[in-house]
């Protein structure tokens, strides 16, 4: 069998996340319209009669490092690509982003090889600009191949798969052949909360906002949750409950019924929204609240 690791990578919301949902099958990593969803390096694992990929999804590479977050996202990105067999870069339409430069100037460096697969086709009237941008990106760079795709419609994820799957050398299975995620449900449910509320809510606030699982209880017939939502400042604390708590309730039963799909038992969800000032620009707070090097 043919297995290795393959780093997601490309600037932010440009559809990582739904690539490797869709590669796998399932939902592993939370997505939303709003870039910089994904926080953490996430594992997700195929394993078919032809091999085993392990798809890293990984943050979104930021242009500015305006605080500790995004200093730390960038590096969780970066320390990636040094650990795969192969990259895989996203990007969507045909035209080079300023963020698109600031990658390709990396990408001399890692010494793998880059399958660059260029994402939402299925949104293209004309055929000769995408043919065109094919061909200028083959000059820009030596990649091991050249995909147009559509993560969000399957389209050619199978030669993808494929393409990927070349680049691996023969070896033993890294991971049990039933192992989808190296996450643990405590991990997910946290990150299945911070996706309802990056959807409910506008568009600055999620990225003022983190979740941490305070208790996570397995009992017979249910599993009990306690999480807490962390924000910046007290306002933002009123917006996440609502009025009367409508917001706040809202957002616990999306969550409540997408964990309850995932673990396939009943679940109890409370949540409380508490206020920890400046934590997204505190590396010290950054580590408490699960966001280290080894993520």
């Amino acid at each position: 069998m043919k297995c290795g690791y393959v780093a997601l990578i490309g600037r932010p919301n440009v559809g990582k996340s739904t690539l490797m949902n869709h590669m796998l099958g399932q939902k592993i990593s939370i997505t939303s319209r709003k870039p910089q969803t994904t926080r953490h390096r996430i594992l997700g694992i195929k394993t078919t009669e032809s091999g085993q990929i392990v798809f890293m999804d990984t943050p979104g590479m930021h242009q500015i490092e305006k605080k500790a977050l995004n200093r730390y996202l960038n590096k969780t990105a970066d320390i990636t690509m040094s650990g795969v067999d192969v990259i895989v870069w996203l990007i969507d339409g045909f035209s080079w982003h300023e963020y698109d430069e600031k990658i390709l100037s990396k990408l001399g460096n890692v010494g793998l090889p880059v399958i660059l697969a260029v994402n939402k086709v299925d949104k293209v009237k004309n055929k000769e600009d995408m043919l065109a941008f094919l061909q200028q990106a083959q000059q820009r760079f030596p990649f091991q191949a050249i995909l147009p795709i559509s993560a969000l419609k399957n389209t050619h994820l199978d030669e993808l798969e494929n393409c990927i799957l070349e680049t691996f050398s023969e070896s033993e299975l890294i991971y049990p052949e039933d192992q989808v995620t190296d996450r643990s449900m405590r991990f997910m449910a946290a990150e299945i909360v911070r996706e309802k509320l990056t959807r409910r809510l506008g568009d600055e606030l999620p990225y003022a906002l983190t979740v941490e699982i305070e208790r996570y209880e397995e009992l017979k017939n249910i599993t009990k949750i306690y999480a807490i939502i962390w924000v910046e400042r007290s306002t933002q604390k009123n917006i996440v409950i609502g009025k009367q708590g409508e917001m706040l309730k809202k957002i616990g039963t999306d969550a409540r019924l997408d964990i309850e799909k995932l673990i396939e038992q009943k679940v109890y969800l409370q949540c409380w929204v508490k206020v920890k000032k400046g934590w997204s620009n505190n590396e010290r707070a950054l580590q408490s609240l699960g966001f280290s090097d080894r993520e």
